[in-house]
């Protein structure tokens, strides 16, 4: 193996140490009914790319920042694979809430897309009624004694300007009502200080239409069947009811009216006359039921509402047999690794069990119109599913993985599926959590991992024959056959024929069509363990056709992907996608998200990974190497390169980072200085995708096997890649999306290696860490089939090793 590399140039030290060199478009806004257009779902941006006028106008009503540095909710149990009144928790609570470092942000109850509060801010007054302006502001997640997370409940702390004061903030949800509780302590010497409290409503899903009032001691709003009532332990002192322009102008003015329409904001002066002031807001589909909540849930102790929450995640914590394992390949004592298995329940809805958002938030919330319905990322993509699912399933949470597993029909494309006039079997591009439609562009990574899925539990034994062969018949054979015969899709803009095996809509950032190695990945393994099922369930030989197709793909994996005459040095290497069927003739890929679309020679990115993650090729088969050291290189100009160095605070080394591919588009304008879709709702030429963390867990997943093939530990794995994971992790430790890069202006102030306002925390990157843990763990990597790898990858391998020395 080491004389592969050497003749390359290269070593597996190299790789090690070297530089470490869309996600899904932002949506566009839509009710519950509207979905994307042709060219937004296909991701041509084209018709938009110039500049917006100057007079197009930021939504006036948007939603909150989405760096989140905590989300929460209320741990459920499970009662036969649903949630229930009856399970062992009690009654079901359907709130979550999410925080930024200086306020809570979205508050979702009902469906958990269904924002209900757009933010809840805290303010400290002088008695003269001059603001105290904040100094600084904190969250950390409640922990014991020896600093051990507990459960998603945070401490919020602000102190004043000149420590005029200090403010501290419990936030959790009530385990057993549909209730969010906060308690409150305001220590000050200032006499006459007064605490005033916005409750910045969103009532279904928008900023728009609601009403509200304050009627003595109760806060109240409405729209429609959305309702939310406010209580506290101790009566307000002083209530009022405004909008949001009106408080702009000037805050406790909205104290003088006591009823508003439109984008209301509620506002409450505290009493603070004792240490501790507990806070609930009720939700329900009427004022008696919402207000019935509140009152249930203010007459407990916050003490005891604390405990019952604590002990519930706890136990849930509990249950996953192989987290203290994995927890110990941590380099932080196991607080990440906790972390991401609360955020990642977290990320479950409550009516529809199973079904896994991408991510608590809407990215870029601060230019994300609220006036319209829209679910942001609180959406599922089959994608993001299958990381999340199979990270479940490598923590010892069988049912969890299980429960998603079985939600997936709900998001297949069926010949009942409304609208649907054309071919089935292949699943949707995004929904909601109930199934309602928003993408349909076929992925057909999307088709392929769901039966990589039911095939790893099938192996695990967490799906047993009887109940296998049902999903094999009903949900995963008719995916296999779409994959295979294709056909014509009609359901909404989409009827665009799909003729070829792997030659998809849209490759993984849903952006391009055509030939994709990390496409073509899944799909080929897809169509392998398809043939393993179709043996078991229909009979010796059925898979027969299964297996032939991938193996037909396969072998024209290189002459479709693999370009021998590339643009960047030395010229070999696997190209992100092709849309024909050349990968040396410098076609150009279509504009994204701003960006002219440049020969697609110049465009690599960490797809290529994808083939050694599932079996299809070695680590060291020689174009994987080749491949891998035009990814790390550092020196391609700031528009192509892929790879970045960090320092961050904590680490000895550079933290490793990855771009999704160069001139990724996705991301804040790199010339103007400002956020995606910033200028009234269009794209820009300067637009900049950044460094996503969890493509370092990709990175750092490929030098498990690159260490395993060269028999050594992989502990540079753990030292550079699972360490520089730990530091992209904000201080409520929330993975982000994306993290800034450091190239173009900064107005927002962000540090480098920081989250930006993209979307935190991300289901994928938690569910990727986790999944380095386990594989740092049992010393291979946890998402490799071996049906694959013994077909394709241990093929290529013994090639290489019979080369001569």
């Amino acid at each position: 193996m080491r004389t592969i590399l050497t003749a390359l140039g290269l070593s597996t030290g190299f790789i090690l140490l070297a530089a470490c060199g869309g996600r899904e478009p932002a949506p566009e806004p839509e009710t519950e009914t509207e979905t994307s257009s042709p060219a937004e779902a296909q991701g041509d941006n084209g018709a938009s790319s110039a500049i917006a006028d100057e007079a197009a106008a930021v939504p006036e009503a948007n939603w909150s920042s989405a760096r989140k540095f905590g989300v929460g909710t209320s741990f459920e149990a499970y009662l036969d694979g649903a949630f229930s009144d009856e399970a062992e928790t009690g009654p079901v609570s359907k709130v979550w809430f999410s925080l930024t470092q200086d306020r809570i942000t979205e508050v979702m109850w009902g469906l958990i897309h269904q924002a209900q509060i757009r933010e809840i801010d805290f303010s400290v007054y002088r008695a003269d009624g001059t603001l105290i302006p904040v100094e600084s502001r904190n969250v950390t997640w409640a922990a014991d004694e020896d600093g051990e997370l507990l459960a998603p409940e945070f401490l919020f702390t602000t102190q004043g300007e000149n420590d005029e004061y200090r403010l501290m903030h419990s936030v959790l949800t009530d385990p057993d009502r549909q209730t969010l509780l906060i308690r409150t302590r305001l220590l000050t010497e200032l006499e006459g200080a007064e605490l005033v409290m916005s409750v910045d409503t969103g009532l279904a899903n928008t900023v728009t239409g609601d009403a509200g009032r304050a009627d003595g001691e109760v806060l109240m709003a409405s729209d429609g069947d959305a309702v939310l009532s406010v209580l506290a332990s101790r009566p307000f002192v002083r209530t009022g009811a405004t909008t949001r322009a009106a408080l702009d102008e000037d805050a406790l003015a909205g104290f003088d009216s006591s009823a508003a329409e439109g984008n209301v904001v509620l506002l409450a002066s505290i009493d603070t006359s004792e240490n501790d002031t507990s806070i609930a807001i009720g939700f329900g589909d009427s004022v008696e039921a919402a207000t019935r909540e509140a009152e249930g849930s203010i007459a407990v102790p916050f003490s005891d509402h604390s405990a019952k929450y604590r002990a519930e995640w706890s136990r849930y914590l509990d249950t996953l047999e192989h987290l203290p394992a994995i927890a110990e390949q941590s380099l932080d004592g196991g607080q990440l690794a906790h972390a991401s298995a609360i955020v990642l329940k977290v990320m479950e809805d409550k009516t529809h069990a199973g079904a896994l958002i991408a991510s608590l938030s809407f990215p870029w919330g601060e230019t994300a119109d609220a006036s319209v319905q829209q679910t942001g990322y609180k959406a599922v993509w089959p994608r993001d599913f299958f990381q999340v699912a199979s990270a479940f399933l490598a923590m010892g949470d069988e049912e969890t993985a299980l429960t998603a597993f079985r939600y997936l029909p709900r998001v297949q494309v069926r010949e009942d599926t409304p609208g649907n006039k054309g071919v089935t079997g292949w699943f949707l591009q995004k929904t909601h959590v109930d199934g309602t439609i928003e993408w349909v562009a076929v992925q057909q990574d999307q088709t392929a991992m769901p039966i990589l899925l039911g095939y790893k539990l099938w192996q695990a034994g967490v799906i047993e024959d009887a109940e296998m062969a049902g999903h094999w018949e009903n949900m995963l054979k008719p995916a296999a056959d779409f994959l295979i015969e294709g056909g014509r899709p009609d359901i909404l803009w989409n009827n665009e024929f799909v003729a070829r095996l792997g030659y998809t809509q849209q490759d993984r950032w849903e952006e391009q069509t055509g030939w994709s190695p990390s496409t073509m990945a899944a799909v080929i393994s897809g169509l392998v363990v398809a043939g393993e099922l179709a043996d078991a369930f229909d009979g010796d030989g059925a898979g027969d056709p299964y297996r032939a197709a991938a193996d037909d793909l396969e072998s024209r994996l290189e002459s479709l992907t693999f370009t021998t005459d590339g643009a960047l040095r030395p010229g070999d290497y696997y190209i992100r996608v092709s849309q024909s069927d050349d990968p040396n003739d410098k076609t150009p890929l279509g504009d994204n998200n701003g960006r002219k679309g440049l020969a697609k020679d110049r465009i690599l990115d960490g797809g290529f990974l994808e083939l050694v993650r599932y079996g299809v090729r070695d680590a060291m088969d020689p174009r994987i190497v080749a491949t891998a050291a035009v990814y790390v290189n550092t020196r391609w100009d700031d528009n192509l390169r892929t790879a970045y160095l960090f320092d961050m605070p904590g680490m000895d080394e550079p933290a490793r980072g990855f771009r999704r591919y160069g001139n990724d588009g996705y991301g804040e304008d790199g010339e103007l200085g400002t956020h995606y879709h910033e200028r009234g709702g269009a794209n820009t030429p300067g637009q900049r995708g950044r460094v996503w963390p969890f493509l370092t867990g990709e990175y750092g997943h490929f030098m498990i096997d690159v260490a395993k093939a060269d028999g050594v530990e992989p502990t540079r794995v753990r030292e550079l890649y699972l360490a520089s994971m730990e530091a992209f992790a904000n201080d409520g430790l929330m993975l982000p999306e994306q993290v800034w890069d450091g190239v173009g202006p900064n107005p927002f102030g962000y540090t480098i290696g920081e989250g930006t306002d993209s979307a935190t925390p991300l289901a994928w990157a938690h569910a990727e860490y986790i999944k380095l843990l386990r594989s740092l763990s049992d010393g291979e990597v946890w998402d490799r089939y071996d049906v694959v790898y013994e077909r394709y990858g241990a093929r290529a391998a013994e090639d290489s090793a019979a080369q001569p020395e």
